[in-house]
């Protein structure tokens, strides 16, 4: 490899941190449930990235690329024998841009609710309505089929709706 590729390779790298370093560390604090953590897995994604840059086909967008290496990250730490034994209760603060405005009462409800749904539920809930990513991407990051994804938004929904029941919540 020659210097000019390991400079293209870096300036690709810078770019990939800039536009999606703060997406991928709100996921990973949210799947997570610990700042520190996340912060671990976010480097350990771009890390991983950099290594996989020159095998990446661009058959998926560069953000549901580094969003599959981030769940699979997370997942792998959620595995670990210690991390059960860690107290991880979340505060919406934690996973908040700080210059955006504080979330109101009913926006921290949800975003507790969210994160009692079963993984499976919570990883396709937290894509689509925090990181905007749309059904097909969701599919692409997870290894799923469009049907799964589909099924797993509407029961997470459904789900989600019965847990806030007699709340009102303006959409």
């Amino acid at each position: 490899m020659g210097p000019d590729t390991a400079t293209d390779r870096d300036q690709k790298l810078i770019s990939l941190v800039d536009r999606y370093q703060e997406p991928l560390l709100r996921m990973c604090c949210l799947y997570l449930r610990d700042r520190s953590l996340a912060e671990d897995a976010v480097q350990e994604t771009f890390i991983k990235a950099y290594q996989a840059l020159d095998s990446f086909r661009g058959e998926s967008s560069e953000k549901t690329w580094l969003m599959r290496i981030a769940m699979h990250i997370c997942c792998d730490i959620n595995r670990t024998g210690w991390f059960r034994f860690m107290n991880r209760e979340i505060t919406p603060e934690m996973f908040v841009d700080q210059a955006a405005p504080p979330l109101e009462e009913r926006d921290e409800e949800l975003a507790a609710a969210v994160m009692k749904l079963p993984r499976r539920l919570r990883e396709v809930i937290l894509l689509y309505y925090y990181q905007g990513m749309n059904v097909n991407e969701i599919a692409d990051a997870l290894n799923l089929s469009h049907s799964s994804v589909s099924g797993r938004l509407k029961r997470g929904r459904e789900k989600l709706k019965n847990m806030l029941e007699g709340r009102e919540l303006d959409e």
